[in-house]
C-alpha cells in the first residue's frame, strides 16, 4: 500500500503537468480560432441571421473557461500531492469532474454539429459571391477578394458557366479557372482539418480527466485513512 501511495503521487504529479499543458493548448487553440484570419474574416462578413458568429464567440469563451478549469485542477492536484491535503485533493477532483462534464458535451457537439458549422461558413461565401455577381455592392467585392486571399482559392464552379466575371475581378493572378481551388471545397477541407484537431485534443483531455479523477480520489482516501508514506509529527525531548 505504501509503495502504491508513492507511485500514485508520482503519477498524479505527471498527470497534473500534462493536464496543465492541455489547458494551455486549449487556450491557445481557442485564441487562434477566435483571432485567426480565416475565422474572423467569415465572422465579420456573416449576417445576423447566420449562426456562425454565435458559434465563433461561444467556442472561444467555452475554450477559455475550459482551459482555466484544467489549469486550476492541475495546480490544486499538484499542491494536494505535495502537501498531502484532503481539501486540496477534493477541490482538484471537483475541477477535473467539472472539466470532464464540459468535455463530453463539447466532443458530442463537435460530432453532431460539424455540418452546421461547415454549412454556415459556406453560406457566408455563397452570399458574398452572389452579391458580387449581381454587382449590388462594391465593398462586397473587397470582402470576396479577402476570402480568396485568405483561403488561397478562386471562386466556385457553376454548371451554367456564367460567373467568370467574378473570378477575374476578385481572384489572385494565376488562380482564375483553377479547377483544383474551388473555394467551397477549400473552406470544407480547412474546417475539417481544424475540427479533427479539436476532436483529437478533446479526446486526449477526456482521457486525462478520467485518469486524474481516479488518482485524486485514491489520494484523498489514502490521506483520509492515514496511509501516506511520510512520517509526520514532532519529537520532544523531556
Amino acid at each position: 500500500l505504501r509503495c502504491g501511495m508513492r507511485t500514485t503521487k508520482c503519477q498524479l504529479l505527471v498527470t497534473s503537468l500534462c493536464v496543465m499543458l492541455l489547458g494551455l493548448s486549449i487556450a491557445t487553440l481557442s485564441t487562434v480560432t477566435h483571432y485567426g484570419l480565416h475565422f474572423t474574416l467569415i465572422s465579420d462578413i456573416s449576417l445576423d441571421s447566420n449562426s456562425f458568429r454565435v458559434i465563433h464567440h461561444t467556442a472561444f469563451y467555452f475554450g477559455i473557461c475550459l482551459s482555466m478549469t484544467l489549469i486550476l485542477g492541475a495546480l490544486l492536484s499538484s499542491a494536494a500531492t505535495v502537501r498531502e491535503s484532503q481539501c486540496l485533493s477534493a477541490m482538484g477532483f471537483f475541477c477535473f469532474a467539472l472539466a470532464f462534464c464540459g468535455l463530453i458535451p463539447a466532443a458530442c457537439w463537435r460530432y453532431t454539429h460539424s455540418m452546421e458549422v461547415e454549412n454556415s461558413m459556406m453560406d457566408v461565401y455563397d452570399f458574398v459571391y452572389e452579391e458580387v455577381r449581381r454587382n449590388t455592392s462594391s465593398f462586397r467585392r473587397h470582402e470576396l477578394t479577402a476570402i480568396h486571399e485568405a483561403f488561397l482559392c478562386c471562386g466556385k464552379h457553376s454548371p451554367f458557366g456564367d460567373t467568370t466575371y467574378v473570378e477575374h475581378k476578385t481572384c489572385l493572378p494565376g488562380q482564375v479557372h483553377n479547377a483544383g481551388q474551388d473555394c467551397l471545397q477549400e473552406i470544407q477541407d480547412f474546417l475539417k482539418k481544424h475540427m479533427d484537431f479539436v476532436f483529437l485534443l478533446l479526446g486526449i483531455a477526456i482521457g486525462f480527466m478520467v485518469y486524474g479523477m481516479i488518482l485524486t480520489s485514491f489520494l484523498w482516501f489514502s490521506i483520509h485513512f492515514s496511509s501516506n508514506l511520510d512520517r509526520k509529527g514532532k519529537y520532544i525531548l523531556r
